[in-house]
């Protein structure tokens, strides 16, 4: 009777090691859900999103409308965050998506979708991972939710230069724009 105990002991902890392997099993990462999480547009956004970003696999997350890709994660999402108004960040055009970027603290940075509401936030590793590959990766999510205002830098207000603290938004574009005229200085010959 005692070397059947013997052997079932190492039985039960082989077949245990063996399932957890076999299962797959990495750490659930954990994330705090943005304000809006519960707005039907993150749903959509989050139907669609992508298995893999930036050649990294999706990873299982603890919060709605939320996302990671990598092992470890080196891309996170959260959908419904507090949308920017106007701002000094750079603002990016990836794919058609506006992303402010705020690297204060990289090497991660973190982009927020600008002109879409509910706003999606992505944290990328750029140690880890291309920004620009994931952002690409999860354009046709974000898509989903349609634009309704979209970055304007100086160059797109042919020459004026915004004002300290403030970056210019503007509706998308919808149909004909109306004619447009810009008073411009006339130059003064130089002598």
């Amino acid at each position: 009777m005692l070397a059947r105990k013997r052997l079932l002991i190492p039985g039960a902890l082989v077949t245990g090691l063996l399932a957890l392997a076999l299962s797959g099993c990495t750490p659930t990462i954990a994330l705090d859900p943005a304000t809006a999480a519960t707005d039907p547009g993150c749903a959509e956004i989050m139907v669609r999103l992508p298995s893999s970003v930036a050649s990294q696999e999706s990873r299982e997350t603890n919060a709605q409308a939320t996302a990671a890709w990598g092992s470890p994660a080196s891309v996170l999402l959260r959908c419904g965050v507090t949308p920017y108004g106007p701002t000094t960040l750079p603002c990016d055009d990836v794919s058609g998506i506006d992303w402010i970027e705020d690297d204060s603290k990289a090497p991660s940075y973190t982009f927020t979708t600008f002109g879409r509401v509910p706003a999606t936030e992505v944290i990328i590793d750029s140690n880890a991972v291309s920004a620009s590959t994931a952002l690409v990766d999860l354009q046709s999510a974000i898509a989903a939710v349609p634009q309704t205002n979209k970055c304007l830098n100086a160059t797109d207000l042919q020459g004026i230069a915004p004002t300290a603290g403030s970056n210019t938004t503007a509706p998308a574009p919808t149909g004909t724009p109306a004619p447009f005229t810009l008073d411009t200085p006339t130059p003064t010959p130089a002598g």
